[in-house]
């Protein structure tokens, strides 16, 4: 019981530590592509680098905190519902008390259990600790660990901040005839590395997510070059 205890204490804890991952190369890649943008723009529109760097600058802040708020309703919302659940189940356990052991039992049968055995050890463990028992069958909710916004709002505002500066650097600091080049560059290099990590994270293909995030970030320095150009 203590194994299984440490496994879902655990798990919980690398599922709060990938949330707080998933809203960091999010957030990171949103700065990429929003500073990028509005850079690009204002650049193809204006030489004046005080200007340039005025837009920027904003524009890197209120993505941040854009994403952080995001990130903090969206993780609260979610919080919200682990919550309700849980209130839902207090009352079931009070009220259909047998339907809940039959959860359980469904659970464990549904694992390759036979009905005796599943019926044994739904019984064993509702009898021990019912409501922790039942959100975690029901739920996948380790009772008493809920996903923290705050940790996924400051992982994406210092991501989405980080993600943005390195575009804003090239544009301002490289010289003028290398700040398209570098600015290019710039976001070559971090949304190939924002693909790396969202696919290591999601166990995917690392060569198609980060060839993707090259292209959209290339397409997007496209457009707004294009929207620059032409006010």
């Amino acid at each position: 019981m203590q194994k299984v205890k440490v496994k879902n204490l655990h798990k919980q804890t690398m599922e709060e530590r990938l949330n707080t991952l998933r809203a960091g190369v999010l957030g990171s890649n949103d700065g990429i592509l929003t500073v990028v943008g509005v850079l690009v723009s204002v650049a193809a529109a204006t030489t004046d680098q005080f200007t340039i760097l005025i837009a920027g600058l904003s524009d890197l802040l209120a993505c941040a905190f854009s994403m952080a708020s995001g990130e903090y309703a969206s993780v609260s919302t979610q919080k919200d519902t682990e919550r309700a659940a849980v209130a839902k189940e207090e009352g079931l356990l009070k009220t259909d008390w047998d339907g809940e052991v039959s959860a359980v039992r469904t659970y464990y049968q549904e694992k390759g259990l036979s009905e005796k055995t599943a019926q044994s050890i739904a019984e064993d463990l509702m009898a021990k600790a019912p409501l922790k028992t039942i959100v975690r069958v029901k739920y996948d909710i380790e009772l008493g660990h809920y996903l923290n916004p705050w940790d996924a709002a400051f992982a994406s505002l210092f991501a989405a901040a980080l993600g943005g500066i390195l575009p804003l650097m090239a544009m301002i600091l490289a010289p003028a005839g290398l700040k398209w080049y570098a600015t290019i560059l710039a976001v070559i290099l971090s949304s190939a590395l924002t693909g790396y990590i969202s696919s290591k994270l999601g166990n995917g293909l690392v060569k198609v997510a980060v060839i993707r995030n090259i292209v959209i970030g290339l397409i997007t320095i496209t457009i707004h070059y294009g929207v620059g150009r032409l006010f």
